[in-house]
């Protein structure tokens, strides 16, 4: 995929500060770890991961489904809602000579919002101070910073996945995505809430946890 751009001016807000952890890890806690989540909750509001004008991205992906943000390097990748952050990787493990898939991401942010819904942002430059397993972060919160760590293939882009967290059987093949995001996407992008929690309950139902890929 080829992304082209010119004169864009980034949109500048102010930043928030993640609310203290009182427990976590830097790196991805195991699943025995991870906070517990309170019920489900609708009608919350979703905001679009990436703050930043003209960001571009397709209706589909590759081999699964997820969408690739592009925007420039730097631009900010925020919370699409409320909730708990589930994993962190500050590290960019990523190699083409090591077994593909575990660590494509390089940095990135899992949360799971108050929806009862995982949101995953990955190829981060960074992920901000603060941010950890347990922290409590809110809608629009900035999470990160959109960047070509792990598989990027040196593009600027946030991978976004949509999935179901599921506690003590889950791995990457989850995490990175299970729904195709762009329609909701396209309505946070227009400030509208569509709520993708309705259709990740379902994909569970059918699915439960896949063990591999």
């Amino acid at each position: 995929r080829r992304h082209r751009r010119s004169g864009r001016r980034p949109t500048r807000a102010a930043s928030q500060s993640p609310t203290p952890p009182t427990t976590g890890p830097s790196r991805p806690a195991p699943s025995s770890a991870r906070p517990s989540a309170t019920a489900p909750r609708a009608g919350l509001r979703h905001v679009f991961p990436v703050r930043a004008d003209n960001v571009d991205y397709h209706p589909t992906h590759g081999a699964y489904p997820a969408t690739d943000l592009f925007a420039d390097c730097g631009e900010p990748f925020v919370a699409v809602t409320d909730g708990t952050v589930l994993e962190v990787s500050r590290v960019d493990r990523y190699t083409k000579r090591g077994p593909q898939g575990p660590e494509n991401g390089g940095l990135s942010v899992s949360l799971l919002g108050d929806d009862g819904v995982r949101y995953y942002g990955s190829h981060l430059s960074l992920v901000s101070k603060g941010v950890e397993a347990g922290v409590r972060v809110r809608a629009g919160q900035q999470l990160g910073k959109v960047g070509r760590t792990g598989n990027a293939n040196n593009v600027c882009h946030v991978h976004f996945g949509i999935s179901p967290p599921c506690a003590g059987k889950d791995g990457w093949w989850i995490r990175r995505g299970v729904l195709w995001p762009a329609r909701y996407l396209d309505s946070w992008r227009r400030g509208g809430n569509r709520e993708p929690a309705t259709e990740v309950t379902e994909w569970q139902r059918r699915h439960g946890c896949p063990k591999a890929p």
